[in-house]
């Protein structure tokens, strides 16, 4: 969640706020948190970005109320002379992809450049993941000579003058000497290789996801045309970020001009050709708990910016959250009014108590945060990377995932891997642990798929011995006793692993990561993972 500040005076050239605007602007899922004589401050939720410009924010709340509803059409214009970005194979070990765009004819004041560097930022902050996986950069089209090209060289190849320095650097001096360089430092740490934009005068344009260059990277109020590039590891998240950005600055008047991308194969940016999804009436109905109409659907989309031609929806290809048939359904929610439902009392008859799984559940947690353990939450999906470093058999995929989180855990041994290579600046040591839900096919199911309870214990840096004293622990606090016997496992250490049986069935396995699993996910300590299935131990307490 971030919150937007808006001038009020600019906010009310288009709609003159009262009472009853102030309470549908909450209504609209943008809660008003300060209304002043100057400012106007909503909160916007992660998954609404194309809510954080005041372009953005205008634009789908005008049709909220209905003063221009319906799906927004943007007059885009082809590819000119010139208007390419060369992906080079150098990048695709550290920032694969790119989606670029060029907006003409803006006309530019301060206040203006301070909404386009807000928007940047706020995006960097939300999508971006803090620039992890999109870095945009905005640069003056006058300065640069088309075409571009998006390559990879070693840091000692990289020298430029970046933005608000006074003199040239490499690209490691860069990441240890400029604040917005060490700031940053980590997205690029185990690379030997660095990113750039350059353009056809082989000047370097910007290093992402760290900086710009001092000559290219500024816009001012006498720039009318720009260049717009969104680097990261997901091309469709890139392009619903570049879209977001370009319909902003045509609604500050500007032109759109598509790019061709030469990758292996060429693509072509921007995209705003609505995205499709299919609804089924009778689903809106029963999870809404109404009774509506084709017709009314109609209505409603409309007030949400979508186009409704049943049974498919077509929404602006700037809304990011649109996923699922759900998403739509939320839209329609809220196009309704929340306060327009009317509660009822369910007409069944119960008597309201915790499962023992839940207390049991809840006594494990208790023991282990007594040992200074923190408890995590992982993703019930993992990447197919994982799967593969793990030599994870038969995996079950999600079909038509929208993210690079594409398969059902088998455990949750490699989500606790993912945690700690992601902490690895964090202070040490650290102790996690996890309860959760894992999968596995099951034809006996009626979904084909089994789930059950597990536990993970993660620790680093430790070895067998301590982790085994965190394991007697946590037994003899439960009443119960287990055995070990010497085992192998994917990922650990031989001599250092063992089975855990309960009641001579095996529940779980202890053991210590091996050096090259530790390797691949750049861990910097010896790690310890404990893993316990949790269904025996339900049947005896």
């Amino acid at each position: 969640m971030t919150n937007i500040i808006f001038p009020r005076k600019e906010i009310e050239k288009e709609i003159p706020i009262t009472k009853d605007i102030e309470e549908k602007i909450s209504l609209f899922g943008t809660p008003l948190e300060r209304l002043t004589q100057d400012e106007l401050e909503i909160e916007v939720f992660p998954n609404r970005p194309d809510l954080i410009s005041m372009q953005g924010f205008l634009r789908a709340f005008k049709s909220f109320l209905g003063k221009s509803s319906g799906l927004k059409k943007y007059n885009i214009k082809k590819p000119g002379k010139n208007c390419k970005v060369t992906i080079d194979k150098s990048v695709k070990p550290v920032r694969p992809y790119t989606a670029c765009a060029i907006v003409k004819n803006l006309s530019l004041n301060n206040e203006r450049i301070k909404e386009i560097i807000d928007l940047q930022e706020k995006l960097h902050l939300t999508v971006g993941r803090n620039r992890k996986k999109v870095a945009i950069g905005i640069y003056p089209l006058e300065k640069i000579k088309l075409p571009i090209t998006y390559k990879a060289l070693k840091p000692s190849e990289i020298k430029f003058q970046p933005l608000e320095s006074q003199r040239e650097m490499t690209a490691l001096q860069i990441l240890q000497r400029h604040p917005t360089g060490r700031k940053y430092a980590k997205l690029l740490k185990n690379y030997d290789k660095y990113p750039i934009f350059t353009d056809a005068n082989s000047k370097i344009l910007s290093m992402p996801p760290i900086i710009n260059s001092h000559e290219t990277g500024r816009i001012t109020e006498k720039t009318k045309d720009v260049f717009i590039e969104c680097s990261g590891h997901d091309f469709e998240i890139l392009s619903k970020t570049l879209n977001i950005i370009v319909t902003t600055l045509a609604e500050m008047s500007g032109e759109i001009y598509q790019m061709i991308l030469d990758y292996q194969k060429k693509k072509i940016t921007p995209d705003l050709e609505p995205q499709k999804t299919s609804i089924k009436l009778e689903n809106v109905n029963k999870l809404l708990g109404l009774n509506l109409k084709q017709q009314d659907l109609t209505k409603l989309l409309a007030k949400m910016g979508h186009y409704y031609k049943a049974p498919n929806v077509f929404s602006p290809a700037w809304r990011a959250d649109i996923l699922h048939e759900i998403d739509i359904i939320e839209d329609i929610a809220i196009a309704y009014g929340y306060q327009n439902f009317q509660p009822e009392i369910p007409q069944i008859s119960t008597i309201g108590q915790e499962s023992k799984e839940s207390i049991i559940k809840n006594k494990i947690a208790e023991i282990l945060t007594g040992l200074k353990m923190q408890e995590i939450s992982t993703f019930h999906l993992i990447k197919p990377q994982e799967a593969k470093l793990m030599k994870m058999q038969k995996p079950i995929y999600v079909e038509d995932s929208k993210t690079d989180y594409k398969i059902l855990r088998p455990n949750l041994t490699i989500p606790a891997l993912r945690i700690l290579s992601e902490n690895i600046d964090s202070e040490y040591p650290q102790k996690v642990f996890e309860l959760g839900i894992v999968f596995r096919a099951d034809e006996s199911q009626e979904t084909g798929i089994k789930e059950t309870d597990s536990l993970i214990l993660a620790l680093t840096p430790a070895n067998f011995t301590e982790a085994k004293q965190h394991l007697d622990y946590l037994f003899s606090q439960l009443g119960l006793e287990y055995k070990l016997q010497e085992t192998e496992e994917t990922g650990f250490i031989p001599g250092r692993t063992g089975s855990i049986l309960f009641k001579d069935k095996l529940i779980g396995y202890i053991g210590e990561a091996h050096p090259v699993t530790l390797k691949k996910l750049g861990l910097k300590m010896p790690a310890v993972l404990i893993e316990i299935s949790l269904e025996e131990i339900y049947k005896a307490i």
